[in-house]
């Protein structure tokens, strides 16, 4: 039997768990968003305003993965900027004003939409004074996080699935107390632009099939080197000793500290250790021009206001 292109082995996430743990894990409250990019794919749009608040459909790009943290039970929402992103807290602050104005006019439910775009997160800011890559991103967040497990969602992808992505890395993390990682097929083609991960199978009725334990990440390897075509998307679960290897990591090109040593190094640490689980939904990687469009194409086709008009209007195009 074959996962991905690499043969696969039986692993007990039951008897990893018992002998790696027998504390209860923390509960997964907390996540860190890393929004100080400077979205230069996307210029002119982005001179003056974020990426992540160009907006897909009827929301901004951001909006989505807050609202799957939210989706997801977590509570504390951990934005790590730069220069420029304060229309990102502008827009998950209150807004009593606009609240008003808008009741006042008898827009009851618009009044009640904005109300509710923060939920009933607490959200934290920090800054990444430069862009020392993702790795450094998410230890710019190492103090408010503190010594429990967090979630780290890229603001720039948009993964549509049956349950929010999120939620299934934080039941990992709670039933396992170990970290974990979503990973999606990708074409042998495009191996090279994502880190790709070499892993065995594990046996578990919770996730039949889909969880993985990770041996090996490999960042952004040709066809030929590539241990499988499991690549990671933009959602993780990382325990806090993530914190310590990130500190230990030596920048790489660029200058650059990259997650994925983190990630190899937890992978590789026999107290902590890493899962990986196939995504069952799509991705939409929003960071370029035509993710982006293909993002919005699709979202407004499954949105119950605007997807038959849509659909309608994509067809009148086919015919010219």
């Amino acid at each position: 039997m074959a996962w991905g292109g690499f043969p696969l082995l039986h692993f007990s996430i039951e008897n990893a768990t018992a002998q790696k743990m027998s504390d209860k894990p923390k509960r997964v409250r907390k996540a860190v968003l890393p929004v100080a990019g400077l979205g230069t794919r996307f210029l002119p749009a982005t001179k003056a305003v974020p990426k992540e608040m160009l907006t897909v459909v009827d929301k901004p790009l951001i909006q989505y993965a807050v609202e799957e943290c939210l989706a997801s039970g977590i509570e504390n929402i951990i934005f790590v900027t730069g220069r420029g992103k304060n229309s990102i807290e502008d827009h998950f602050d209150s807004d009593p004003e606009l609240e008003r104005f808008l009741e006042e006019r008898g827009k009851a439910a618009q009044a009640k939409m904005v109300r509710e775009i923060g939920g009933d997160a607490h959200f934290s800011y920090t800054r990444q004074s430069e862009a020392l890559g993702l790795g450094h991103a998410v230890l710019c967040a190492a103090e408010l996080v503190g010594d429990e497990p967090f979630a780290v969602l890229l603001g720039d992808v948009i993964m549509d699935g049956p349950s929010p992505a999120t939620h299934t890395l934080v039941e990992i993390y709670e039933a396992t107390g170990m970290g974990s990682i979503h990973v999606e097929k990708v074409p042998r083609d495009r191996v090279h632009m994502y880190g790709i991960i070499d892993a065995v199978q594990t046996k578990d009725s919770r996730w039949p099939g889909q969880l993985l334990r990770v041996n090996e990440l490999v960042e952004k390897p040709s066809a030929e080197k590539a241990p499988s075509n499991l690549g990671i998307t933009g959602r993780y679960l990382l325990p806090p000793e993530i914190f310590d290897h990130l500190r230990r990591t030596k920048p790489g090109a660029g200058g650059e500290i990259q997650l994925t040593d983190g990630l190899r190094a937890i992978a590789k640490d026999s107290d902590l250790g890493l899962w990986a689980t196939v995504f069952e939904g799509k991705t939409h990687d929003a960071g370029d021009k035509l993710g982006f469009l293909r993002a919005t194409v699709e979202i407004a086709l499954k949105d119950p206001n605007l997807g038959e008009s849509f659909r309608a209007y994509l067809r009148e195009l086919n015919l010219k």
